[in-house]
């Protein structure tokens, strides 16, 4: 029998809070946009038409639920057949601080994220003495916990051509961003975070952040920021952190974004760099450029790391002059630090078709394909380290699989039930997950909802 697995306070969580949502929206049924309206973009409705008015004065209010499935239908590192669930609760309000402190072109954001759960990529698809790369439930991640995610303040000046942000937030949410309607991590968001996880902190983990952007052209703009690189933001228990101990130094990335119209149609192009100012190990050698697994002296230090990523999203055709329907392509590349990091480049690329029939023309159809490529000399570390300890049988507990590439692959259909409902299953298919060529691939069956109450 599948096994959901799910914390029993995470559920009981979860039922507190959509019950309580449920009954304020019921206190406050509304004859306009009631509650369960498919053409609202909320379940619960316009509260007789409070939110709104809200909205009109300045004040958002937003209550979104994203809650995936994956079950392991074939392959992967322990054949045992089961089902993982995995879900975010996510509350904010965004301020309009011009029309409530008549404040010129400022706002402000909080949010506050809950995740629980279980990922089926930990257990069943890598192999966990050396764990994956890409992740069935992109939801899952950075501690099944409570965290503040937003907390800034955005100011922009001279007609809005400068926009400077700043307060607590992620850096994927400004730079290297991408949409997130994929359930397979590796299509899913700013990818850098991804490959360089330990100074980049993708949401829902927030630090203390600046960033400044300029348009060039109404077209083009770029931008730069500043964000505290301190790992101990990633810990569960300091999800409301707000001190700066810990911080180690500072990840600074700069960007160039271009969002043209092709023919009419949306596109954004995107070319960035980063770099850390804090320390980083080699991941191979000692000071004496010598194996620091076979030696036994620590791994050498570098000053820095840094990378670059490229982005773009195109749409290219669309249904005579209704553009929200039609096909859109993709893809996104990342290069990394060899000297520092296990991962040194990373690519992927897809389309998406909205408006697949004419009588689901909300519906969007998902097709993806990723290659995640590991660093040569950090495959090198791990076969230093069996010979050091004389193990090189893979069934052997203490040895360590050395890897090299993992391909990744999905298929979704997005099932638009209503303004406030989108329910996409999806296939994943993983070959050699984790870069392990010793484990089987793996196809996953997943399914993922998005919510807003």
């Amino acid at each position: 029998m599948p096994d959901f697995s799910f914390s029993r306070d995470s559920a009981i969580s979860a039922l507190r809070l959509l019950g309580g949502c449920t009954a304020l929206g019921f206190a406050t049924y509304a004859q306009a946009a009631p509650a369960f309206d498919s053409d609202s973009p909320w379940m619960l409705g316009d509260w007789n038409g409070t939110r709104t008015e809200l909205a009109e004065k300045g004040y958002d209010f937003k209550l979104d639920y994203t809650g995936e499935m994956g079950s392991n239908l074939h392959g992967g590192y322990d054949h045992d057949r089961t089902a993982r669930y995995s879900d975010q609760f996510g509350l904010g309000t965004h301020l309009d601080l011009q029309k409530i402190l008549g404040w010129d072109d400022a706002e402000f954001q909080l949010t506050i994220t809950k995740r629980s759960g279980n990922n089926i990529s930990n257990d069943r698809i890598n192999d966990p003495r050396v764990g994956g790369f890409t992740s069935a439930q992109e939801v899952w991640g950075r501690g099944q916990t409570t965290r503040l995610t937003q907390m800034w303040y955005q100011q922009k000046f001279f007609d809005q051509k400068l926009d400077i942000k700043v307060g607590r937030f992620g850096e994927g949410e400004d730079f290297n961003s991408f949409p997130c309607d994929f359930q397979n991590l590796a299509f899913c968001g700013s990818q850098v975070g991804n490959w360089v996880g330990g100074i980049w902190y993708n949401w829902p983990v927030s630090q203390w952040a600046l960033r400044v952007k300029y348009h060039l052209t109404p077209e083009l703009y770029a931008q730069v920021g500043a964000y505290e690189q301190n790992p101990s933001n990633l810990d569960r228990g300091n999800g409301f952190k707000l001190s700066g101990s810990g911080t180690q130094g500072a990840v600074l990335p700069v960007e160039l974004v271009w969002t043209p119209k092709l023919n009419g149609l949306p596109g954004e192009y995107r070319a960035g760099y980063y770099y850390s100012s804090a320390k980083a190990s080699d991941v191979y050698k000692d000071q004496n450029g010598q194996p620091a697994a076979l030696s036994g002296e620590a791994y050498r230090s570098a000053s820095s790391k840094h990378g670059v990523w490229f982005g773009a999203q195109q749409q290219v055709t669309s249904l005579a002059s209704d553009h929200s329907r039609g096909l859109s392509v993709f893809a996104n590349a990342t290069m990394h630090d060899k000297k520092t990091n296990a991962i040194d480049n990373y690519v992927q690329a897809g389309v998406v078709y909205k408006g697949p029939f004419d009588a689901r023309a909300k519906d969007d159809i998902g097709f993806a394909l990723a290659r995640v490529h590991v660093n040569p000399a950090f495959r090198k570390n791990a076969e230093a380290s069996n010979q050091a300890q004389a193990v090189y049988d893979y069934d052997d507990p203490s040895f360590l699989p050395p890897q090299d590439t993992e391909y990744s692959a999905e298929l979704y259909y997005g099932v638009h039930l209503a303004n406030w409902l989108t329910v996409r299953p999806n296939l994943q298919y993983i070959r050699h997950p984790g870069g392990v060529d010793q484990v089987d691939d793996a196809l996953i069956a997943g399914i993922k909802i998005q919510s807003s109450f």
